[in-house]
């Protein structure tokens, strides 16, 4: 058989395993982030048994900042995953991560109320919540790693972008069991008690996913394995702190730049939209819920398309598309939706804003990928993210809240707006359009011809095991 006519096999064979394992990736991914999202989508009907229940305003405020204390944990569990998967493997790091997420989701479902111990249910709970941040901390950056080592060079966009597929895709799970949960449960009984089964519905998630992750094929050589362990004098060791700040602290701020406004417009229009909605709008609560559950639906099926566009246009021109809408369009979206009263109109409004978020979050996580080499590839990803998500993505459902009860909520669109256009300076200056990446050099151009000897190489290393070359 000829060169020629063994490509395309070859291509499908890496294809086929490429598949495989971003299913089993983001199937951990979807779980993690369900897990996460729960905490806010229950909110409304838990916090009076950990909070101050006189008050439903400052209840929710309170809700919201401890939802916000989470986000604390992110840059330690980013450090310390993304230390361990660039030292250890990225297998190891997700297997862990989601036994922790698992262990929280369980102590949740199960944890006395204020009237049984007093402040010492708030306490509990703030820590439980911290634990799943340092879990989620670990999650983003080394599943991002991952995701994007695993797929195919010339499908990077598109199978880097079900990490959000089944980011989104948690947090649309946890919309669709409190609909359910409405539906077929009374509302003094889903307050009373129905609120912690999401929580023990998540842990029990969580299990089956760690069995699946078992399976999972690794993306680290075994030599940068070895040399994380084996001390070079005069050289910085993989998945440390030292490599990254002396060799690779200029890609570190350009990740934080790039999150910075992704993360405060993705917070905003798929996490605080149903508090917003809920608080100005009139919409019934039922209602607001099947808006968020539908727009979320369709945003999380484009996601794999604005993948798709970015593989033959490039990740620059999505940034921008985000960017630029961004700043234009936020404030006439949310004011708008501040003040309608139909369902409809406002199941528009936030669909204009996701679709506006969507060239942010299809891509984000490969563009971040792309930055940095394998050997410090999780820790970079990882921590650049963890930091611009708990300044300024953790705190918007914090402020978002805080600014409404205090009746300045213009001052939140204004916020959003602003931290949208910072990152639009990063995209414009920071980043060049299908420019040779790290990626490429250890794997294969995204853009470029891909010739005979690009599928033979590949070919060995299926024979030696390893998925990336290092």
């Amino acid at each position: 058989m000829s060169t020629q006519q063994a490509l395309p096999q070859t291509e499908a064979a890496q294809t086929r395993r490429a598949v495989g394992n971003i299913l089993k990736g983001s199937a951990g991914n979807l779980v993690e982030w369900y897990d996460l999202y729960v905490y806010t989508v229950f909110a409304a009907y838990f916090q009076a048994h950990f909070f101050n229940s006189k008050d439903e305003l400052q209840a929710g405020l309170e809700a919201m900042a401890v939802f916000s204390t989470s986000f604390l944990m992110r840059p330690i569990g980013a450090w310390f995953f993304g230390r361990y998967a660039d030292r250890n493997g990225r297998k190891a790091a997700l297997t862990l991560s989601v036994t922790l997420m698992s262990a929280g989701s369980f102590a949740i479902a199960v944890l006395p109320t204020q009237d049984v111990i007093g402040i010492w249910a708030m306490i509990l709970l703030v820590l439980v919540r911290l634990l799943q941040g340092f879990s989620v901390g670990g999650e983003y950056g080394t599943s991002a790693t991952y995701m994007s080592e695993a797929a195919t060079s010339r499908r990077r966009g598109f199978f880097s972008s079900f990490q959000y597929v089944t980011l989104i895709g948690g947090q649309m799970l946890a919309l669709l069991v409190l609909v359910i949960l409405q539906n077929v449960m009374a509302k003094d009984a889903l307050t009373e008690w129905g609120w912690r089964i999401p929580f023990a519905l998540g842990g029990a998630a969580a299990l089956v996913v760690l069995w699946l992750r078992r399976s999972m094929e690794e993306t680290v050589s075994a030599d940068q394995i070895r040399a994380a362990h084996v001390p070079v004098a005069g050289e910085a060791q993989p998945g440390t702190m030292k490599l990254l700040f002396t060799m690779h602290w200029k890609p570190l701020l350009i990740c934080i730049g790039v999150t910075l406004g992704g993360t405060v417009a993705f917070y905003t229009y798929t996490n605080f939209i149903l508090k917003f909605m809920n608080d100005t709008s009139g919409i019934a609560k039922t209602d607001t819920s099947v808006i968020n559950f539908w727009a979320l639906f369709i945003f999380m099926l484009l996601q794999p398309v604005y993948g798709l566009i970015s593989d033959k246009v490039g990740r620059k021109p999505l940034l921008l598309w985000f960017g630029v809408t961004g700043v234009l369009f936020t404030w006439p979206l949310l004011s708008t939706l501040s003040g309608t009263k139909d369902p409809f109109t406002a199941f528009l409004l936030m669909m204009g804003g996701l679709l506006i978020v969507g060239g942010y979050t299809s891509i984000n996580a490969l563009v971040k990928a792309e930055l940095f080499p394998a050997s410090i590839r999780a820790l970079g990803v990882g921590l650049g993210y963890a930091i611009a998500n708990s300044l300024f993505g953790g705190t918007v459902p914090l402020i978002g809240a805080a600014l409404q009860k205090v009746g300045q909520v213009e001052l939140f669109f204004t916020y959003v707006t602003v931290a949208i256009f910072i990152s639009l300076l990063v995209y414009i200056f920071a980043l060049k359009n299908k420019k040779s990446t790290h990626l490429d050099e250890e794997q294969g151009s995204a853009f470029g011809p891909s010739g005979s000897a690009r599928f033979a190489d590949d070919a060995a290393r299926d024979e030696d095991g390893d998925l990336a070359k290092v």
